[in-house]
């Protein structure tokens, strides 16, 4: 059983998304909350994110949502390290302010500042050694930063029980349709 859950993938420039009001932005919020209704369902109580700008944050947005309609649902934001929004324009930071005040635990992983790249694997090994499961925006043919997150997971869930939940390009165009119908 899945009682917590890892949400990750892209970052926004990954995939060519430069504001919020992209048409791509809805469909990967579809896509995160039909994977997460169906772990309700089954039993899901938290979310974890590490609070990166993309479909992290967009996950947040949704979980968010779902928490009127769920009221036992729960998500974190555990951070690579401290002041992960500092060098962000005002925007985002104000937009990550909002996220961080709706989650239920707030933690950094290195408890200091930004000091090298490790931070981000050391905060990718924790959360996934301390959840059940991945969600994972992420095609294997557009490789980007998710792929070091994938390989973590992989090699993890070698030696444990850690499911490992992919939505690939396929999926969101599948996503796309089915939007873009019930639109008519």
């Amino acid at each position: 059983m899945i009682k917590s859950l890892y949400v990750s993938g892209y970052r926004p420039h990954e995939l060519g998304i430069f504001n919020d009001k992209h048409p791509g932005v809805p469909i990967i919020k579809k896509a995160i909350e039909s994977e997460l209704r169906k772990l309700i369902d089954d039993g899901l109580e938290w979310i974890v994110i590490s609070g990166g700008q993309g479909v992290e944050t967009w996950a947040a947005e949704v979980v968010i949502e779902l928490k009127n309609e769920f009221p036992h649902l729960k998500y974190s934001i555990i951070t690579p390290f401290l002041e992960q929004e500092k060098n962000w324009n005002e925007v985002k930071q104000q937009y990550y302010s909002y996220i961080i005040s709706k989650a239920d635990f707030v933690t950094s992983v290195t408890k200091r500042p930004y000091e090298a790249p490790w931070q981000f694997s050391e905060k990718d090994k924790f959360i996934i050694q301390n959840t059940d499961a991945l969600l994972l925006i992420y095609d294997e043919e557009n490789e980007g930063s998710p792929k070091y997150l994938k390989r973590l997971a992989d090699k993890f869930a070698e030696n444990h029980a850690y499911e490992i939940i992919i939505v690939n390009a396929y999926d969101l165009q599948i996503i796309a349709e089915e939007l873009a119908q019930s639109d008519w």
